[in-house]
């Protein structure tokens, strides 16, 4: 194999051949051909459905199903998407990835079938320079009209055009709604073989690069298919697959989108990927692959967590982390792959230049984290091989695997050093347990509709908004959703979801919560209606209103007055220009580089997440304050205006990051303090805050801080809490407000001294307790025995008690203590073991053995194999693990004996 797999490109042509020129040559190709160039939408998709963008034709999602106007009635884009649901493949196979770009062509019910087949053909063939000989293309089975064009408006040989089943060519959104058949083109690697017998499923000699799927019927739910009105087409073409068909190299990485990564991580590591065997070119893949995957998901707002895509995210750094250590790289070196996953991404991606920083912290943290992670990994396989089984269980290597991210050829290779094996069977079994959970827990894109709102909102017009200019205005009732269920009418005591034609009610978004207030109406029988709308949200561009019938009667059509609660609006208004104010605040005195993770606005707090690696220090949050108040006090008065977006960012209006924007917004400008983007309400003028507050300031997750402060009138009824709070003190310990502290202070000292003391006490009495039992050990040869419980002392007491006897019965003393703390607390159990050296020359190990006893107790611990200490949850079988430990240390200690 070369040692330099994707250089050079072949020469003589003018063909592109880099992964940039490709996804260039596609782009401006349909360009040409009225499609608008679309920009690739964030890893964090919209679609509350779907974890992460894993398609290209998920943003285009509300286009397809009709909630959301087309941006065009043909549209191109290069899509970066994330699948991690066959993640095992990663590196072993030629073509799978975690990362990867999808090029795509849409219509949005322009053209069909006939023009979308023949623009991929003239790509492939004009544009790409592929040979007919070397394409293959599928269509399924019932698809004659596909079959027709391929084979007769684009000639392609009819040996070559593959009916395939529904399974691999007929797509679905879900179990029902638009669905179609699809249309692929294959390249095949291995012409000479014929037009026989060709098996599209021989991976080795074909890779599909090229999906069409056209979109022209409609599921329902007996599976009826019915054309659809408006026919749509949705393509892809992998970035990758075609950079390995035209760049001629055997695999996806080794082309110039990922091989320069695996250049870099095989430098760290002091290898040559060109003359490692399998096993270590697979790590260097990974690392290529998953580098690339992390660096995006970070760029796009996701921190590592255990949860949703901060799992996967976290999953995916831990992978990175493990295959370098399997090729001997033992420093940290997670930031060197991302600063060069910036530098091979960024031309095509620049925000990645822009939140460098804000990638790099994030790796340095978490590959940290796992390293200390890692270090616990080995201390429990040092633990289990202290128990010397007669093997390592599939169970036990799964668990140092999926729980602490030890490398199972780790743990084989050590294992192999102490004459053991691994049982890879149980292993395998695991690992396919949780595939299958992995599996069960997918989500796949449905672009079926759910619930009666859903279904409501998907046949409304959008809402027109009027409360930027009035809290008050005359709307129509357009739609009804009484107890759950589509309605023409509501009456008195239903709870119901109103959809108007037009409401100065905010509907939530931006982090700012809905409004409150009531509509009022004549009703049919003259008496007059009243509905209390206590939370409006948005289901896209359609107004829900929540709320009761609190009087009279309600139906579709009819006329209401729609009367915002002015002193909840006013309240929010506050609030939602103090966050501003607040943003503009902290990059002035903390971080320039600081931008909103998140935020809340209510009517009583707001709350702000930034992007911040460290916390923000006591004498910051008070500059912060002072300089919001001082904005306040110099009463600025705010412009808001709308522009288009690239206007507005020249002028340098502040953009919430992975946020989604119109062409035209809505920018809000505190005029030589803040300038953002952003639809919400705000007070007219900064003195109609009144006052700011910071209430606190701490983490959230890795690399974000959070804020929480009152503004406004809500400022006065924090401040009257606290008063009150600080009066309830002074009355108690008898001061005035200045000396609660001092008094404080105090009563701590006196309560340290006096726990001290009770310390003492209470070791002394396990010490008299513990001298007690030293006539009770058992003797056995050389060794004395002694397992007994003590109950009502605390774990350090124990220990001095088991170390105390240990010593006063001398090298051969194996002794073993039990107790609740609390007898009354069965919750709380406190197990120790000190071992001599002769007992521990003999085998048994104060940690491993006392680790072991406390699971029967419901717990687990370890420590020195001289003295460990380990608890549990169950005091109620106590009695019986002190009688295994018993029974344990005796066989062992006899047999030595």
């Amino acid at each position: 194999m070369a040692a330099a797999p994707c250089a050079p490109f072949s020469a003589g042509d003018d063909l592109p051949r880099s992964g940039a020129e490709i996804r260039e040559a596609f782009l401006n190709f349909y360009g040409q051909r009225q499609h608008r160039r679309m920009p690739s939408a964030s890893l964090i998709p919209d679609d509350p459905t779907v974890l992460l963008t894993i398609a290209g034709m998920l943003p285009f999602k509300p286009v397809f199903l009709g909630q959301a106007p087309r941006p065009a009635p043909r549209a191109t884009s290069s899509q970066k998407c994330i699948r991690t649901n066959d993640i095992e493949n990663v590196g072993r196979t030629a073509r799978h990835h975690t990362f990867f770009e999808m090029l795509g062509n849409f219509s949005f019910g322009d053209y069909f079938k006939e023009q979308a087949i023949q623009w991929a053909w003239e790509l492939s063939t004009g544009v790409f320079g592929l040979s007919p000989n070397n394409l293959v293309v599928s269509v399924f089975r019932e698809d004659d009209e596909a079959g027709a064009i391929w084979r007769d408006v684009v000639g392609v040989n009819p040996k070559r055009i593959i009916r395939m089943d529904e399974a691999d060519n007929f797509w679905a959104s879900g179990p029902t709604g638009p669905c179609g058949p699809c249309s692929e083109i294959y390249y095949d690697f291995k012409p000479e073989l014929g037009d026989d017998g060709i098996d599209l499923e021989d991976d080795s000699r074909f890779i599909e690069f090229y999906n069409l799927v056209f979109m022209q019927y409609n599921r329902d739910a007996e599976g009826i298919l019915t054309p659809l009105a408006n026919r749509n087409i949705d393509t892809g073409l992998g970035l990758e697959r075609m950079a390995q068909i035209l760049q001629a190299v055997p695999n996806n990485y080794e082309t110039d989108l990922i091989y320069p990564l695996i250049e870099t991580a095989a430098g760290l590591a002091g290898v040559d990927y060109s003359v490692l065997d399998a096993k270590g070119q697979t790590s260097l893949k990974v690392i290529g692959d998953h580098s690339r995957a992390i660096t995006q998901l970070i760029c796009d707002g996701v921190t590592a967590s255990n949860l949703g895509r901060g799992y996967i995210l976290r999953r995916l750094l831990r992978r990175v982390v493990r295959h370098g250590r399997l090729l001997g790289i033992d420093k940290p070196f997670l930031t060197a792959m991302g600063e060069a996953s910036i530098v091979l991404m960024a031309a095509a991606y620049p925000q990645l230049v822009e939140r460098r920083e804000v990638i790099l912290a994030e790796l340095a943290r978490e590959e940290a984290r796992f390293l200390e992670t890692l270090e616990r990994g080995e201390k429990l396989l040092a633990e289990v091989l202290a128990a010397k089984p007669t093997q390592i269980s599939g169970e036990q290597a799964f668990e140092l695997y999926d729980t602490y991210g030890f490398p199972l050829e780790l743990t084989e290779e050590i294992a192999e050093e102490q004459g053991l094996t691994v049982d890879l069977a149980g292993f395998e079994a695991a690992m396919e347990a949780q595939r299958q959970r992995a599996k069960a827990a997918a989500v796949s894109i449905d672009l079926t509709l759910q619930g009666a709102i859903d279904q409501v909102t998907a046949a409304a017009v959008a809402t027109a908004f009027k409360g930027y200019e009035a809290l008050e205005h005359p709307s129509c009732v357009l739609a009804l959703v009484v107890n759950g269920e589509p309605a023409e009418r509501a009456v008195a005591g239903d709870a119901v979801q109103l959809v108007l034609d037009s409401t100065p009610f905010y509907g939530e978004g931006g982090g700012q919560v809905g409004d409150r207030g009531v509509l009022c109406g004549q009703g049919d029988d003259g008496a007059g209606v009243i509905v209390a709308i206590d939370g409006v949200s948005r289901n896209r561009s359609v107004f829900v209103h929540s709320g009761r019938i609190e009087r009279g009667s309600l139906a579709i059509g009819e006329l209401v007055n729609a009367q915002v609660d002015r002193a909840c609006r006013r309240r929010a208004q506050a609030n939602h220009t103090a966050t501003h104010l607040l943003q503009a605040a902290l990059k002035q005195v903390v971080d320039p580089g600081i931008g909103q993770a998140g935020s809340l606005v209510t009517f009583d707090r707001l709350r702000f997440d930034f992007n911040s690696p460290r916390a923000v220090t006591p004498a910051e949050l008070e500059q912060i304050e002072a300089l919001i108040n001082g904005w306040i006090a110099d009463a600025h008065t705010l412009e808001v205006a709308e522009m288009a977006i690239e206007q507005a960012k020249a002028a340098g209006a502040v953009a919430m990051f992975g946020e989604k924007y119109a062409d035209v917004v809505r920018v809000v400008d505190v005029p030589g303090v803040s300038m953002e983007l952003c639809g919400g309400t705000h007070v007219a003028n900064t003195a109609e805050i009144g006052l700011f507050k910071i209430v606190s300031e701490g983490g959230v997750a890795a690399g974000i801080r959070r804020i929480e402060a009152v503004a406004g009138p809500a400022v006065l009824a924090y401040l009257n809490e606290r008063d009150a709070v600080v009066k309830l003190l002074g009355e108690r310990f008898k001061v005035q407000p200045g000396e609660i502290v001092e008094r404080v202070g105090a009563l701590q000292e006196e309560l340290k001294a006096s726990g001290k003391a009770l310390a003492a006490v209470r070791g002394e009495l396990a010490l008299a307790k513990a001298s007690a039992l030293a006539g009770q050990a058992q003797a056995l040869g050389e060794f004395q025995l002694l397992v007994a419980r003590l109950d009502g002392v605390e774990g350090t007491g124990l220990q001095s008690a088991a170390q105390g006897l240990a010593d006063q019965l001398g090298a051969g003393a194996a002794v073993v203590l039990g107790g609740l703390p609390d007898p009354a607390d069965l919750a709380k159990v406190i197990l120790v073991a000190a071992f001599g050296q002769a007992v521990i020359a003999a085998g048994p190990k104060a940690g491993a053995f006392i680790g072991a006893v406390a699971k029967a107790c419901g717990g687990g611990g370890g420590g020195r194999p001289n003295l460990a200490q380990a608890g549990g949850r169950d005091g109620a079988a106590l009695d019986g693990a002190l009688e295994q430990a018993r029974a344990e240390l005796t066989a062992s200690l006899l047999v030595v004996d």
